[in-house]
């Protein structure tokens, strides 16, 4: 290692105590983490790109430093998708240090890593008291029956009022109203538990009819309108 000529001409001074880095919370543990191997740790976080076009959402679970599962979710922007699936390839089996230098593809991806990045590295994660952390598979957990994202997408003018569109629930196909045409309920259709019932052998129109519920006042409803057309 160089030293300036400074440097060279100056005595040693014995350095005082040295306690190491304050331990962080992981997994039901305190640690005091020196290297990449001694980060573990389950969390979720969301980026998002330069021009805003479209947003990420990233869970990560890390056992000793490596990412052994990677959730990851994008809305806004088509691209993104393709994007996304280039990341759940990318992600698996690296270090976190090796995932936050590494292009994944989409700029809101790279900073959804670099936000988890700072969550997991200073002991912020969602699992930091939970001991033993949660097992590799447990970030399905947070699609729910059918494994889909959670979407809410919502719509309203000042002409005609608002359509709710996607609830997590599912995909809504009416909108209750009441006398005011105020909106009470609506019914939707869990399209992933749909889908599996098709799989299995259902015929769509009794897998469509099973996985329709309602949500409010709906049986009260003076009328119904379906929000994308009425």
């Amino acid at each position: 290692m160089m030293q300036t000529h400074e440097i060279e001409q100056m005595c040693i001074v014995a350095q005082g105590p040295n306690n190491g880095p304050a331990p962080i919370p992981q997994e039901g543990r305190w640690t005091k983490a020196k290297e990449i191997k001694d980060i573990s740790g389950l969390t979720h976080g969301v980026g998002w790109c330069a021009p805003q076009q479209g947003a990420c959402k990233l869970t990560l679970n890390v056992k000793n430093g490596i990412i052994e599962e990677a959730l990851v979710e994008t809305i806004g922007c088509t691209g993104m998708t393709h994007s996304a699936a280039m990341a759940a390839e990318i992600l698996p089996g690296k270090t976190i240090l090796e995932a936050l230098n590494t292009d994944l593809v989409c700029d809101a991806i790279n900073v959804a890593m670099r936000e988890l990045f700072l969550q997991i590295a200073y002991g912020r994660t969602q699992t930091a008291f939970s001991e033993g952390g949660l097992p590799i598979g447990a970030g399905l957990e947070d699609l729910g029956k059918g494994l889909r994202s959670v979407i809410g997408t919502m719509y309203g003018t000042s002409a005609k009022g608002a359509r709710y569109l996607e609830m997590a629930e599912g995909y809504v196909t009416e909108i209750a109203l009441d006398p005011d045409n105020e909106i009470i309920g609506y019914k939707f259709v869990q399209l992933g538990v749909m889908m599996d019932n098709i799989a299995k052998g259902m015929d769509a129109q009794s897998a469509l009819t099973k996985a329709t519920g309602t949500y409010g006042r709906f049986a009260e409803a003076a009328k119904t309108i379906n929000p994308r057309k009425e």
